[in-house]
């Protein structure tokens, strides 16, 4: 099978899409199929060119087996409406006119949370005769709502009907979630035609390790039970919250919390950090995929925040699983969902409400306090963890996309 795949995010970038859209694509070629990833030179999130790469028209080179087609867009950071739109538009116009010259493939992927990657999916399907399979990530644009970067508007509006309107004519689709399939089905879209294939973790490189000392000396760790955010610092992710819980616990010194990433609230964050002065805060830059394992063994717990909005009880983050893989308890802090039944379900971590920072420092201290709770976590975590491997997800997907491929031309969705 050849796939076309579409996104703006793929490695050396290290944030959810990227890292999924190539552990499911590396997993693919190694069965034996042909996969060509259309995406951007790597900028996210900071809107600058990762060392190596240049804006080009057009550039391509071989990543583990995966054919990698990398085209010229606007480059702007993750921040800003006006200025993320004209990226999105650019990337969406430049991977149709990328696709129109590529071997001709036997389905095309296009993958979320923004839906212009997707439109442009659509438009390379039916201007190739090609399936057109729509990876669901987000709920878009609900999501931007919800954090409040947009109001309810005319432009909303039509963002709302471009959604329907690529839900419609996909011949499948594939969230994230099972609460994305359900929305959808509560939406009017067919329920045959979406297939739920979860966020995972690579066990063969999450797995449990000792203390990177090393590392827990430059960041003054040692000796200190370490509350880690890694990720993306996002609208959505309610960090006034953790600082808050931070403030809460500045007399306990054992106990540190420790942010690794950037994002569109970064600066937010470091001006809070400095302007309450919290020395159990260490914060550093974004750093490479290749280097998360080494900074999770940093962590006792791994902090699941995101803001109270109803929209996000519908999603599972993904640094969820990579926690579960290393045998590192969660603490979420998110609407009661599909990602707080699974931590509850497998019993790998805790969940307080979104939004209630003296809840988030209570729970971060009784774990600090109770180190043989912590440790019957870090066992459950390590046995839910291959329930959500990438092989197994990988190997779903790859299932679905031969499915639509078997499906007679005259029987696929039209629009």
């Amino acid at each position: 099978m050849r796939i076309l795949f579409l996104s703006d995010n793929f490695p050396p970038e290290g944030n959810a899409p990227a890292t999924r859209t190539y552990e499911h694509a590396v997993r693919w070629v190694r069965a034996g199929h042909e996969v060509t990833v259309v995406t951007c030179a790597p900028n996210f999130p900071e809107g600058r060119l990762f060392p190596g790469y240049r804006n080009r028209l057009r550039s391509v080179e071989t990543m583990d087996g995966i054919r990698v087609v990398r085209v010229k867009t606007y480059i702007t950071a993750n921040e800003g409406f006006l200025k993320r739109t004209l990226d999105y538009l650019s990337f969406m116009a430049a991977s149709v006119a990328a696709g129109l010259f590529e071997r001709r493939p036997d389905v095309v992927v296009a993958t979320s949370p923004q839906f212009f990657c997707a439109l442009g999916g659509w438009a390379l399907t039916r201007l190739r005769g090609l399936p057109f399979v729509f990876e669901l990530r987000d709920l878009w644009p609900a999501s931007i709502t919800a954090v409040g970067a947009m109001k309810r508007s005319l432009v909303v509006r039509m963002l709302e009907k471009l959604e329907m309107f690529l839900y419609r004519s996909a011949d499948a689709i594939v969230p994230v979630t099972h609460a994305f399939r359900d929305e959808l089905v509560r939406r009017g879209i067919e329920r045959g035609k979406i297939h739920v294939v979860l966020n995972g973790v690579d066990l063969s490189r999450y797995a449990p390790a000792p203390r990177d000392e090393a590392l827990a000396g430059q960041y003054d760790l040692r000796g200190r039970f370490v509350v880690g955010y890694l990720g993306t610092h996002g609208m959505a992710h309610g960090l006034d919250t953790v600082v808050e819980a931070a403030q809460l616990l500045r007399g306990r010194e054992d106990i540190a919390f420790f942010f690794a990433g950037s994002g569109a609230q970064r600066a937010h964050v470091e001006a809070l950090v400095e302007e309450r002065g919290l020395g159990n805060v260490r914060m550093i830059p974004r750093q490479p995929k290749e280097a998360m394992p080494r900074l999770w063994s940093l962590c006792d717990v791994s902090l699941i925040p995101l803001r109270d909005s109803e929209v996000f009880a519908t999603v599972i983050p993904s640094k969820l699983f990579e926690g579960m893989g290393m045998g590192i308890p969660a603490l979420m802090s998110l609407p009661q969902g599909e990602a707080t039944r699974i931590v509850t379900d497998t019993g790998c971590g805790r969940c307080v409400p979104p939004g209630n920072a003296r809840a988030m420092a209570e729970a971060i201290a009784a774990l600090a306090d109770d180190p043989q709770a912590l440790a019957r976590m870090r066992e459950r975590s390590l046995k839910a963890a291959p329930a959500y491997s990438r092989d197994q997800q990988a190997a779903l997907m790859a299932q679905v996309l031969e499915g639509v491929v078997r499906t007679p031309a005259s029987q696929r969705q039209t629009a």
